[in-house]
């Protein structure tokens, strides 16, 4: 609070100081220049990743899978009743020794047919247990993983969502990391199968080929700074129990759990080769609810931390500048909605009496960046070329996602409470883009 306070009270004083115009001028080459840096980001992650991400997917089936620690497999689930039996099939079907795996299915206060469908899926399947927590437990996705922690046996822990289908061999490529004692937290490579239910679902599944097939990669051989993301990933079992488990509090609980094992010398590592499928919203509601809580979480997460990414000994220099553009990804869209009202503005005769050329914000590099990651994303990827199309709404969706970041970014300043808010979904199965 005393920041959002503290931002009118200095441009005022300056203002006052200076006048209008030199302000806003200043303040637009201030966000032109978060513009050139994040573009040049994009473009160094597309670089390196046109280079060597097509290499190593295909050198999947050469890597060893001969470390296999044991593995506690944890999936919250909260009115899942939709996709529960396709994840129950996909956990059956895994390839892992039986006697090193153990696998735990939360319903999560379930108000849905859930906690008797996962009961009735799993009542011959020998390894794979539910737990039922009551409704109202609280604690969102943390609070059903943390329950679950206590019964934990595997060395290694792996997560995934309840509409996620795990490759047979993903728990393995996952698993295998956990030799390297340095390694806290493993991030494989998610797929969206249901790229045919709408325009909508395309064009996240393109951007999920731009976020894993590129941006994580390029994080991963640039700095060696991936995040975890939440699902289809792995953490080791004492550092969960040295955390404390997940963070109750946050509502993504993933890009906070990766701060806090960055900040205690711990490092995150992305395996290309482990693949899982997942379904992308396929409503634009969704999609609000959905990156909302996303915005909501991160920009959090960039609160609560950002001084302890400065001052940790963990991190040098580029490791320090890289986490702190990863914790602000999700408040460039709301400079990017100042920018466009400061432009408007100026077409209406309100601002400094200069061009727009001078006004405007460097907004072709904001897009030449991502749309060279996503360009590249699909051909790594090996995508169909019509699905290059869905390219088209990319832009539009953007714009939107700029309210919902800004909004979710005022909503945090002012202390605006928010809680856990689940994904609804609808079990639709085919199209998987790849």
């Amino acid at each position: 609070m005393a920041f959002l306070l503290g931002v009118p009270v200095a441009v005022g004083c300056s203002v006052a100081a200076l006048g209008v115009d030199p302000v806003v001028i200043a303040m637009m080459a201030a966000i032109n220049l978060v513009f050139v840096i994040f573009f040049v980001r994009h473009c160094a992650f597309a670089i390196s990743a046109s280079r060597w991400a097509g290499r190593d997917v295909e050198d999947a089936g050469r890597i060893g899978l001969t470390y296999q620690p044991r593995v506690s497999i944890l999936v919250a689930c909260h009115n899942e009743e939709k996709v529960v039996a396709t994840l129950v099939t996909g956990l059956d079907r895994l390839i892992y020794p039986r006697k090193l795996l153990q696998v735990i299915l939360i319903d999560d206060g379930s108000s849905d047919a859930t906690g008797a469908r996962l009961d009735e899926l799993t009542a011959a399947l020998a390894g794979i247990e539910v737990l039922h927590r009551p409704v109202g437990a609280g604690g969102g996705k943390s609070g059903a993983l943390n329950a679950a922690l206590s019964q934990v046996t595997g060395e290694v822990v792996v997560i995934f969502d309840a509409d996620h289908i795990p490759e047979p061999d993903s728990v393995a490529r996952l698993a295998r990391h956990f030799i390297d004692p340095v390694v806290d937290a493993v991030q494989g490579r998610c797929v969206v199968r249901n790229a045919l239910e709408s325009t909508l679902a395309r064009a996240i599944a393109i951007d999920y080929f731009s976020g894993y097939l590129v941006n994580e990669y390029g994080r991963q051989a640039l700095y060696g700074l991936p995040a975890y993301g939440g699902a289809n990933c792995a953490v080791r079992r004492s550092t969960l129990v040295s955390l404390g488990g997940w963070n109750r509090e946050s509502v993504t609980e993933d890009t906070d759990l990766t701060l806090r094992v960055l900040l205690r010398g711990g490092r995150v590592r992305y395996d290309i080769t482990a693949v899982d499928t997942e379904e992308a919203v396929g409503s634009l509601a969704r999609f609000v609810k959905q990156r909302y809580r996303w915005a909501r979480g991160h920009q959090q997460v960039w609160r609560d931390y950002r001084s302890g990414v400065l001052r940790t000994p963990y991190l040098d220099a580029a490791g320090r500048w890289e986490t702190l553009l990863f914790l602000l990804v999700y408040h460039v869209p709301v400079l990017c909605m100042a920018s466009l009202v400061m432009t408007l503005l100026r077409i209406v005769g309100i601002g400094p009496n200069v061009s727009l050329v001078e006004l405007l914000p460097l907004a072709a590099l904001l897009f030449v960046g991502p749309y060279c990651e996503l360009a590249v994303g699909l051909l790594v990827g090996k995508a169909p070329r019509r699905s290059a199309w869905a390219l088209l709404w990319l832009t539009p969706l953007f714009v939107i996602f700029m309210a919902i970041c800004s909004k979710a970014w005022l909503d945090g300043m002012l202390g605006r409470p928010y809680t856990w808010s689940k994904t609804a979904r609808t079990s639709w199965q085919p199209g998987v883009m790849s």
